[in-house]
């Protein structure tokens, strides 16, 4: 989700959004101040992704949402002694200077990924680096719970890396005091205060998905774990002022709030759908999809637990009720490929994927045979991945099909070497140019995205009109397309930058700057921000569910 920082104030070239006229001020009270209503407020979104972590201001008020990135930095993990682990000094180093660049602001909210910790130990000191979810750690290990039990309790789907296997496999627990969830770690360093934020804590598949309470029955079964959960906190309830050490160092007024905000970064990003209506799916595409819909209350069900189905606490007391299906990660992975083929050290293998290197064009032309040589004159084997989607969407549709959700493409490494393979075994056409390949991956992935949503309907009996696309992939407009004809459905794409605008729209809230429900701040998102919307058509060609067999998503 890279965006162009902007170079001085709001009105510069960097900023993402536009403004409406204000309306008359009036006053509104929230969260112990009085402010006037009409005024803007401005706030700071820290998003800490897999690859890479940023600070975004954003100035918001009644009839303004606009934001610009300040800082961007690398997040790099480290394997040391057999373990991957996040370099968590070298990410809050990031964090301090991205909000040394952001300047006064009226808050700070944070957001990460999922199911990742710290431990710390009874004096408030951190024992070691959080360990990475993609550790081989948790492969060993089993919950003394049976699943069908874990999932009637949490309605979390299963997957090896949640908190609740990590911790059956976590050595330092002896030690701990305190666990605390990757963004509720920052907040501690910036602010000294402790808690879990619901909307991340709901991951741990350690929390009761009814009462939004730590299980006990399941934290019992921890042992030493159980004693180290703090306790929950909700979006929009103000963790703390900045300790008075951390706003001298970073020249901001000690008064600086640190809000809980969806600390879940796709719980965020599902807060800035511009949904007009309950009447909506959503996809949060980037690296995976998370597709679902929204819901009241949890929806927990065996055949939801066989659909692997999860029920995530979101804003306001929704659910995000979604599945995790692969995204652009397999388009990532085959541009990766090329580019290594031409220039290997440019691009190592096994990295972090970027969910930028879905939709950042680059240089040279693509249209060679798969595993094929870079073309004469693109320099440095660099892949231009814009000019590749023009040429895909010429493709004939659906002449190569893949099952997303195979455990053949989950590793990093050749993925147009294994897309090829998927088609001789299932007996398809193999790719035989890279935007074929293309064509196949963007093909399959809205059909995984048809699946996923009829399943979500089928299974809640949730009416859907509209179907958002929000983050990264919201820009891949062949996608975009290919998932309104696949389901029949409209399609809205944007924003991009939803994750960022979720967290600082729960901030603006909480501070009294905005006011409403989740539907009011949804249209500010829609009277603000730039959206495509892309309508099914009938010619498209797609093949009806039973005509895909049973290795491809129906």
């Amino acid at each position: 989700m890279q965006s162009a920082p902007g170079t001085g104030g709001f009105a510069q070239a960097g900023h993402l959004a536009r403004s409406e006229q204000p309306a008359q001020p009036a006053q509104s009270v929230q969260s112990g101040r009085t402010v006037p209503a009409g005024r803007t407020g401005r706030y700071a979104a820290v998003d800490l992704g897999a690859s890479s972590g940023r600070v975004v201001v954003a100035e918001i008020g009644p009839h303004t949402l606009e934001l610009r990135e300040v800082h961007r930095f690398a997040n790099v993990p480290v394997r040391a002694g057999g373990t991957l682990y996040w370099d968590i000094l070298r990410i809050h180093r990031g964090v301090l200077d991205g909000l040394r660049a952001a300047g006064p602001v009226d808050g700070v909210g944070i957001d990460s990924w999922a199911v990742d910790y710290g431990l710390l130990d009874e004096d408030g000191a951190l024992l070691g680096n959080p360990v990475h979810y993609r550790d081989a750690r948790t492969e060993k290990t089993a919950s003394r719970v049976p699943f069908e039990e874990l999932y009637a309790r949490t309605g979390i789907a299963r997957q090896p890396f949640n908190t609740i296997h990590q911790l059956a496999a976590e050595t330092r627990l002896a030690s701990a005091s305190t666990l605390l969830l990757i963004p509720d770690l920052i907040a501690y360093w910036l602010t000294g205060e402790v808690g879990a934020e619901l909307t991340n804590a709901s991951t741990t598949q350690l929390l009761d998905a009814r009462t939004r309470r730590w299980d006990t029955v399941l934290t019992a079964g921890l042992g030493p774990a159980a004693r180290v959960l703090p306790p929950i906190r909700r979006p929009g309830e103000v963790i703390g002022p900045l300790a008075p050490e951390v706003a001298g160092e970073l020249g901001l007024s000690p008064d600086t709030r640190v809000i809980a905000v969806g600390s879940h970064d796709t719980a965020s990003a599902v807060a800035a759908v511009p949904a007009e209506s309950e009447r909506f799916a959503y996809i949060s595409c980037g690296t995976w999809s998370l597709v679902g819909v929204e819901l009241d209350q949890p929806m927990i069900s065996e055949e939801g637990r066989r659909a692997n189905f999860t029920n995530e606490a979101g804003i306001d007391g929704t659910v995000r009720y979604l599945r995790n299906v692969t995204g652009l990660w397999l388009l990532q992975e085959c541009i990766r490929t090329w580019e290594a083929q031409a220039a290997p050290a440019e691009t190592p293998p096994g990295a972090e994927p970027s969910t930028e290197a879905s939709t950042e064009p680059s240089t040279g032309s693509p249209e060679e045979p798969v595993g094929g040589a870079s073309p004469a004159g693109a320099p440095g084997g660099r892949v231009d991945l814009e000019e590749l989607l023009r040429q895909a969407a010429g493709e004939e549709p659906f002449r190569s099909v893949v099952d997303a959700d195979d455990p053949i493409f989950h590793p990093p490494g050749d993925m147009p070497g294994r897309i090829a393979d998927f088609c001789r075994r299932t007996g398809r056409p193999v790719p035989e140019t890279r935007a074929q390949t293309v064509r196949c991956v963007i093909d399959s992935l809205a059909l995984a995205h048809r699946a996923a949503i009829e399943d979500a309907r089928r299974l809640t009996g949730q009416a859907v009109d509209t179907i958002h696309i929000v983050g990264g992939g919201s820009r891949n407009a062949l996608l975009c397309r290919l998932t309104a004809d696949a389901c029949g459905l409209p399609v809205v794409a944007g924003p991009v930058e939803a994750t960022s605008i979720g967290n600082v729209l729960v901030q603006a809230r909480a501070d009294g700057v905005v006011s409403g429900t989740l539907a009011d701040l949804r249209a500010l998102v829609r009277r603000t921000q730039h959206l495509e919307r892309y309508e099914p058509r009938s010619d498209a060609g797609i093949p009806p569910a039973d005509a895909l067999g049973g290795t491809v998503p129906a």
